[in-house]
Formats: structure tokens, C-alpha cells, sequence
């Protein structure tokens, strides 16, 4: 016969929702109460099921995070610490995987019956924000956002971390600026661009639209930036890119060049991901707490789903630069 929660609360002497309440750990239920409806459970073999809980709380308690953009190394980061995060509140991740963020995805968000959508792949035209919005799907925005549809969100704040790198560039002498920017249609492209370009130009430096070059996130539009960088007549001494993985490239590119990396040209990124440590790179780049971004991105959801009518919370991670081995003095 299959044990059912009606069986354990007869066990422990308390009502089928008090068993619901004490199994997740519910701080409205006392532990004396808690501990006896986990021996009676134990006693019984009882599991809980997720399909009883849904139906009697009309929630399945698991998370969606949507991904698109599947080659970015930058997103399995992101995972654990969402996990342990949604683990600890008692809900479950889903790992959701398209080739875009079109309307049509909100239709398949929609039938795996999940509670809410942590977006980490927005672009600032997607449709999908609104799509969830318009059939009450809570979402949190992660580090992109698409101004057309408030939300909450976590997000890093680009410009403390850029004005460290651009000062700590014009006062190695780097008069001859390069970039590899992100794609326009996304927020922390626009963001990072705009921060390092105002910061430079307090310094009287400016990039030049032959001294830039823009892609998407990912190392072949480093590797493209760099050769077409690196190769002009008056090259860049510095390269700043739009993250780690993009300055990755831009670094394979140059050693394929025989440029040596900070000699003949510094290579700065952007996120401090594991990799950027590893004694092989150490890359230079504009750190924040991405551990710290995603757990919180989590909870925000959490907070949304369990009080939907709350105000919006925006959270803005400082970053900072941290200097290690492909900055140094202009050559």
C-alpha cells in the first residue's frame, strides 16, 4: 500500500496540512511538532510527493532559468549557486535551453507548469518579458534587462569597476585605446560601453570607430576583434573587452599574431571568471561577486512568487578592477 500524508498525520497525532508545513520546515510549526511528524514519517517510509504538493497548493515549487546564448562560458557559473540558493527555500531549478527568447518560448515556459523564470539571456527588444507579464508568470531579470517591462532584477554596476580600469589605463600611458564591445542589443553591452567611453574621456581619450569592434559575447568575436584590432598600422596598446570570454580570444589571437601579451598589447575583460585566475591567464578584468548576484537573483524570485503584489526590487552588484598579468605600462 502506498503511505500517504493522511497516514503520517494520524501517526504523529496533527492535521495532513501541519505534515505538509513540518516536512518543509515551515518556521510557522513547532519543533516538537516537526519532530514528530518526521518519526512518524520515517517510521511509515513516507516521501512526500511533489504532485500531491502542487495540486494541494496549487504551486509545483520549481524554478525555470532560461538560457540562449549556450557557448557563453560565463552561465554554467551561474548555475550552482542558484541551485544551493532555490535549494535551501525549498524549490527546485530547471535548467530551460532555446535558441532565443522569442514570444513563442513563453508558451513552452508556460507548460512546464513552472512557478517563475529567472531570465539571463534578455535582450533589450525581446518579447518574452512581456509575454510572461501578460500571463502572470513571475520573472527576475539577471544580469541583462529589457527596459520595456519592469521587473525585479540583479544586475552589476558596470561604471565603478570600468572608471578604476580607466584611470589605472591612462596612467600606464595607453593613449591608443582598443575595445571588442558586446552585442548592441543587450543591456550590459550598452552599459559597459557607455561607462568605459565616459570614464576615458575624462582622461581626454576616446575610441575610435576604427579602434572598436563589436559582437556577441563569446570568444571567435575576440578572436575576430583581435586580428582586425592588431593588425592596423597603429594598433591599440590596450584592448578592453566585453567580458572574460571575449578577452579570451582576443589573447589566443595575439599570441597566434606573436604579440606578446602585456609587452606589445594589454588585454583587459570583464566578470573575473574562475578561468581568468588560472596561472596560465591571469587575465586582468573588472570583478563583482557573481556568486553573490545569482543567489540573490534566486531569492528575488522566490519573493515575488510568494508575494506577487510587493514593489519591485532592483539590485545593483559594485564591481571593481582587479589587476593581474595582460595591464601594464604602454609600449
Amino acid at each position: 500500500m502506498v503511505v500517504t500524508s493522511h497516514d503520517v498525520a494520524r501517526l504523529a497525532g496533527v492535521s495532513q496540512p501541519t505534515v505538509s508545513r513540518a516536512l518543509r520546515d515551515n518556521p510557522k510549526v513547532s519543533e516538537e511538532t516537526k519532530r514528530r511528524v518526521r518519526e512518524a514519517a520515517s517510521a511509515l517510509g513516507y516521501v512526500p510527493s511533489e504532485t500531491g504538493r502542487a495540486l494541494s497548493s496549487g504551486r509545483t515549487r520549481r524554478i525555470g532559468l532560461l538560457l540562449t546564448d549556450l557557448e557563453n562560458q560565463f552561465y554554467p557559473h551561474i548555475i550552482a549557486p542558484m541551485h544551493r540558493e532555490l535549494e535551501a527555500l525549498d524549490y527546485q531549478l530547471v535548467l530551460q535551453t532555446e535558441s532565443s527568447d522569442s514570444g513563442r518560448v513563453a508558451e513552452r515556459l508556460l507548460a512546464l507548469g513552472l512557478d517563475g523564470v529567472l531570465l539571463a539571456t534578455t535582450t533589450v527588444d525581446s518579447v518574452l518579458p512581456v509575454r510572461l507579464r501578460d500571463r502572470g508568470v513571475p520573472f527576475v531579470y539577471f544580469n541583462r534587462v529589457a527596459e520595456s517591462v519592469e521587473a525585479d532584477s540583479a544586475e552589476v554596476d558596470a561604471g565603478i569597476g570600468l572608471s578604476q580600469l580607466a584611470e589605472r589605463i591612462l596612467a600606464l600611458g595607453h593613449r591608443r585605446v582598443g575595445a571588442v564591445f558586446g552585442p548592441r542589443n543587450t543591456s550590459t553591452a550598452e552599459q559597459r560601453e557607455t561607462a568605459l567611453r565616459e570614464a576615458l574621456a575624462v582622461g581626454g581619450v576616446a575610441i575610435g570607430a576604427a579602434l572598436s569592434y563589436r559582437g556577441p559575447f563569446d570568444f571567435e568575436t575576440g578572436y575576430a576583434g583581435a586580428r582586425h584590432l592588431l593588425q592596423r598600422d597603429d594598433p591599440p596598446t590596450v584592448v578592453v573587452c566585453g567580458n572574460d570570454v571575449v578577452a579570451y580570444g582576443v589573447l589566443n589571437a595575439a599570441r597566434e599574431l606573436g604579440l606578446a601579451v602585456p609587452g606589445a598589447v594589454s588585454v583587459v575583460g570583464f566578470d573575473d571568471l574562475p578561468e581568468a585566475r588560472w596561472p596560465l591567464l591571469q587575465l586582468t578584468t573588472v570583478a563583482f561577486d557573481l556568486d553573490a548576484m545569482a543567489r540573490r537573483a534566486a531569492s528575488l524570485l522566490v519573493d515575488r512568487i510568494e508575494e506577487p503584489e510587493a514593489p519591485f526590487t532592483h539590485v545593483r552588484f559594485a564591481s571593481r578592477l582587479v589587476e593581474r598579468g595582460t595591464l601594464a605600462t604602454a609600449p
